[in-house]
């Protein structure tokens, strides 16, 4: 995806990005054809909590587009504490906007990704990642009330109409001139670029934001602090996994946050006073978290440290030492040896007639070597391998048959030395049926808020928590603090546990 703008890394961080756009360039650019990780998942059936009786509406028209977006974000995350909480603080916005009178609805997603985006039929969207992120209600109210902004300045209005120019672009693309590749690549950055908005735009949503949180009660300089969580967690994410392709939109793609933005958010919030005013509602916002689902959705595939498990699927497989993992929507990614290594999982539908020799050979990477494609003989599932070469890349390819799928596995690297084909084929040939043990360890991850005591540190609680990289930074970025922070006795904190 389009990163947008985003915290400005180091020189080293800079290169070391550079290199990993390019090279995920190269592997998007290598498919020949648009695939999955699974099949197109069913849509998530999920109740809404009845809203108050205030502005939110209870039963809007069909939207096909509300409909779309609602998938193409993993459906709505059913928590009845979380969804009431959502309602209350929307339905103290909403008088406090522009448009008072207006209908509103605020739809929580089951996506890991920080997110939230609106729609102009008042539909206003926010992911779990974004309320694992937010540390108070303030905080998600300014999320809200920049949405509403944006609807209210009719920003969503005009994107729609660019949407549907897009889709126009698509139907000429698909049956004018029978091009359905660019019609599909056009549809998908247009399905996943939810709201890209100008600086001008960004600026008065979040002026008209600010504005109505402070009117509604709400500490004002909520705006700025959530800015620059974001931007921190962004950077995390970056230096973990790298632009990363074009599929899993966060809110560095879609809202960039950049030091101007909070600087001004600041500006904004003291014309209504000095820090300390205003509600931030920190302790009702961590006990409506508390236990929500953090991460990836195991139904959706699960990545712990260098394995990858997928129970629906039924299958599992282990990355090259030191590759970081990260799940997206249409595939699997990973990238490792500083950026200068990746690989990428997918899955296609093909005939048990088919034989892996030959769909390896069908082009979905451009230069197959078709006399070094080979049969593996110990692996647990039929499975093949080949070599690719591009002109800066150099591509281990694998393809394994399971359930009526073919799974792909596309390593690259600047150089294929054997060391480094050695790692890959021995990835390759770990992938297979997942065992009861490791169905078993495919739990999701919840937030769990836990009180500090005398003596307890940041360094004490990284160690409980439950993520793959980085837990000091993590709990520090979750929680707004410093590096330099010291934890108060009482107070609760985030932490995330298996």
């Amino acid at each position: 995806m389009d990163r947008g703008s985003r915290t400005v890394l180091g020189s080293a961080g800079r290169v070391c990005a550079v290199a990993r756009a390019a090279l995920f360039a190269a592997l998007a650019l290598a498919l020949g054809s648009c695939a999955s990780i699974d099949a197109p998942p069913a849509p998530h059936l999920a109740a809404v909590a009845p809203p108050p009786a205030a502005e939110p509406i209870a039963a809007p028209p069909v939207n096909p587009e509300r409909k779309r977006l609602t998938e193409a974000f993993g459906g709505e995350y059913r928590d009845p504490a979380v969804e009431r909480y959502l309602d209350d603080i929307l339905a103290r916005l909403a008088p406090a906007s522009e448009t008072p009178g207006a209908p509103y609805r605020v739809t929580l997603l089951d996506s890991p990704v920080v997110n939230a985006f609106a729609l102009p039929s008042g539909d206003i969207f926010v992911t779990r990642g974004l309320i694992a992120l937010a540390n108070d209600a303030s905080e998600v109210a300014a999320v809200m009330a920049h949405e509403i902004g944006h609807i209210t300045a009719r920003h969503a209005a005009q994107r729609a109409e660019q949407e549907q120019t897009a889709a126009l672009f698509t139907r000429v693309s698909k049956q004018v001139l029978d091009k359905p590749q660019e019609a599909q690549e056009i549809e998908a950055r247009m399905k996943l670029s939810i709201a890209h908005f100008s600086r001008e735009q960004e600026f008065e949503a979040d002026k008209i934001g600010i504005k109505t949180i402070a009117k509604a009660g709400y500490d004002p300089y909520a705006a700025a602090r959530f800015l620059e969580s974001l931007g921190r967690w962004s950077a995390l994410r970056a230096s973990l996994i790298g632009a990363g392709p074009a599929d899993r939109p966060d809110m560095m793609s879609t809202h960039p946050s950049t030091p101007e933005r909070i600087t001004e958010a600041i500006a904004q919030a003291r014309q209504f006073g000095a820090p300390g005013i205003g509600e931030t509602g920190r302790d009702g916002y961590l006990t409506a978290i508390d236990g929500i689902a953090f991460g990836d959705n195991p139904s959706q595939g699960l990545a712990i440290g260098g394995r990858f498990l997928h129970p629906a699927l039924g299958f599992a497989f282990e990355a090259p030492e030191g590759f970081t993992l990260e799940n997206q929507s249409a595939a699997l990614i990973g990238v490792g040896e500083n950026g200068s290594q990746a690989l990428r999982l997918d899955s296609i539908e093909e005939s048990p007639s088919t034989s892996l020799e030959s769909a390896l050979a069908s082009g979905w990477i451009d230069g197959v070597k078709t006399s070094s494609i080979e049969t593996i003989k110990d692996a647990d599932l039929p499975t093949a391998i080949a070599v690719a070469q591009g002109e800066q890349w150099s591509f281990r390819l694998g393809a394994v048959r399971l359930g009526g799928r073919i799974y792909r596995l596309i390593f690259a690297a600047h150089s294929l030395s054997p060391a480094v084909d050695a790692r890959f084929v021995a990835s390759i040939k770990s992938f297979h049926r997942i065992t009861p043990a490791e169905v078993a360890q495919a739990r999701p991850r919840r937030l769990q808020i836990v009180a500090a005591r005398s003596g307890d540190t940041p360094d004490a609680f990284a160690t409980r928590m439950a993520v793959d990289a980085r837990p000091l930074d993590q709990f520090l970025i979750l929680n707004g603090l410093q590096p330099d922070a010291q934890l108060a006795a009482g107070q609760r904190y985030k932490l995330v546990s298996p």
